[in-house]
């Protein structure tokens, strides 16, 4: 079982990797969700920007003995192999883009079900003297250094005050008190942000709900960005076009608010107008979180507050978390990104672009590797073009390099082949300074250079790594006889 219209929550998803060899580790060894357990993680299966020495297309793990949490389980690293993504969502691992730039054009809504929710099969509400967010909910801190407990994997499902339009995104949340959580939203980014400045501007709180724990189509489905997906698109229909049923909502117990019917956690509450909370205040590091570029992120002293009313889980329920630097952020963050870029550069210039990715060294937002086709001369100076398309299909893209058909750009060896055969940096740079990009690049600093005006501005690059059209028959690849090898290998 591996069509993507089977797997419909956590639990069948890893009853699938379970019939895979290789793509799941189960311990009931007791562990640490403070640091430990991604300590641990990072040797298994991390990846990405990870600190060497980690372990790349590594397995899922599955922690059944979660110190603190009785009953309760921890997975990681669900979609830290890109082809563990093509396995749950019933796709080639390099087609994985396409796939979700078909469905963000093909969307089908999500529905709100009266069934029984699995979702709220427990149910505590704050108001309860025993109530404690710490106890409750097993979320793990990656490093010793981080500001608390992080929800990495929940579902912010909210709707807009005035249109009453909803949308889904995944932010970092840490537990600040048995009740409380921080919630980081990045200025301008993201539609929930919109929609809590718009609350606050009514002097009103803005009810959210945190899945946590449901298919994988979700959580890819969730990670789309503007322009793709502008405000008021409800990303929980890309979701139901990969798996070609309708994303399941049930009514919050406290709030008024729909979650994730199948989730296995759900957190309740309201995002509380005009307060803001130093990440920090309980930790006192500096810092928040490793993030995706690799580094420790700084703690914010801009976050919201949401004031939580309710959990409600399945029985046993299975948290789900991801290491912010890992290969699991690349694939949660890239596939959307390589969408993304593979609809505005098809649009403007068909057939010119085959295939994009968006590299893990960049934790799938910062690089992207352009597959480029030239059959007639015009095609020469379209690649460039394509590459000033695919930084106004995503914004914080950084670099992108170009390159031929015959390269594999999921192969980084092979595109650095085609970097030091077919480039000269004097002619095949284009540098574009002094443009928006994303806050988390360290190197984006007023400190770095003098040539950088503001934190978050940087220079996107080009690196055109394409053979001119008219020394295309130079360039052949040694071509090598075609044999089927099973014949020398069985």
């Amino acid at each position: 079982m591996n069509n993507r219209t089977d797997i419909l929550d956590l639990r069948t998803a890893l009853d699938v990797l379970r019939e895979t060899p290789g793509q799941l580790i189960e311990t009931k060894v007791e562990v640490d969700p403070e640091a430990e357990l991604s300590g641990v993680y990072r040797y298994v299966g991390a990846g990405g920007t990870v600190m060497r020495p980690t372990k790349v297309n590594g397995p899922a793990m599955i922690f059944h003995n979660v110190k603190g949490h009785p009953g309760a389980s921890v997975v990681i690293g669900l979609l830290a192999s890109r082809e563990r993504v093509g396995l749950l969502l019933g796709c080639e691992k390099e087609n994985l883009g396409k796939l979700l730039c078909e469905c963000a054009k093909k969307p089908l809504a999500p529905v709100v079900t009266e069934e029984a929710a699995p979702c709220q099969e427990m149910i505590y509400r704050a108001e309860d003297p025993d109530f404690d967010l710490f106890r409750l909910i097993p979320a793990p801190t990656n490093t010793p250094l981080d500001a608390g407990p992080y929800i990495t994997m929940g579902m912010c499902y909210a709707t807009h005050p005035d249109t009453g339009l909803s949308d889904v995104t995944i932010h970092r949340m840490c537990i600040q008190s048995r009740d409380e959580l921080s919630i980081f939203l990045q200025p301008g980014s993201r539609h929930i942000g919109a929609m809590a400045e718009r609350a606050t501007e009514l002097n009103q709180p803005l009810p959210i709900s945190i899945s946590i724990g449901v298919d994988p189509a979700i959580e890819i489905g969730s990670c789309f960005e503007p322009p793709t997906t502008p405000l008021g698109y409800d990303e929980l229909s890309i979701a139901g076009a990969i798996r070609q049923q309708p994303v399941k909502l049930h009514r919050c117990v406290s709030i008024n608010e729909n979650a994730i019917a199948n989730a296995e956690y759900v957190i309740e509450g309201e995002i509380v107008p005009g307060v803001k909370v130093v990440e920090d205040q309980n930790s006192h590091t500096g810092y928040a979180m490793p993030e995706f570029p690799g580094y420790n992120g700084r703690a914010s002293s801009e976050c919201w507050l949401i004031k939580v009313k309710a959990v409600t889980t399945r029985k046993n329920p299975i948290m789900q978390t991801v290491i912010g630097p890992s290969e699991e952020h690349v694939n949660l963050a890239g596939i959307p990104t390589e969408a993304s870029i593979y609809n505005m550069i098809e649009k403007a210039l068909p057939g010119k672009v085959t295939n994009v990715y968006a590299h893990a060294s960049g934790g799938g937002k910062y690089m992207a590797v352009l597959q480029c086709r030239k059959t007639v001369h015009t095609d020469e100076g379209k690649q460039r073009q394509a590459a000033l398309l695919a930084f106004s299909a995503f914004p914080e893209l950084k670099h992108v390099i170009l390159v031929d058909e015959d390269v594999d750009i999921f192969d980084t060896r092979d595109v650095l082949w085609a970097m030091n055969t077919r480039f000269q940096g004097d002619r095949d740079i284009v540098t574009i300074p002094g443009v928006r990009c994303h806050p988390l690049d360290p190197s984006s600093s007023t400190l770095y250079a003098p040539s950088i005006s503001d934190n978050g501005i940087s220079c996107k690059t080009i690196f055109d790594c394409t053979v001119p059209f008219h020394l295309k028959d130079r360039f052949r690849r040694a071509a090598f006889m075609e044999v089927d090898p099973k014949k020398w290998l069985s």
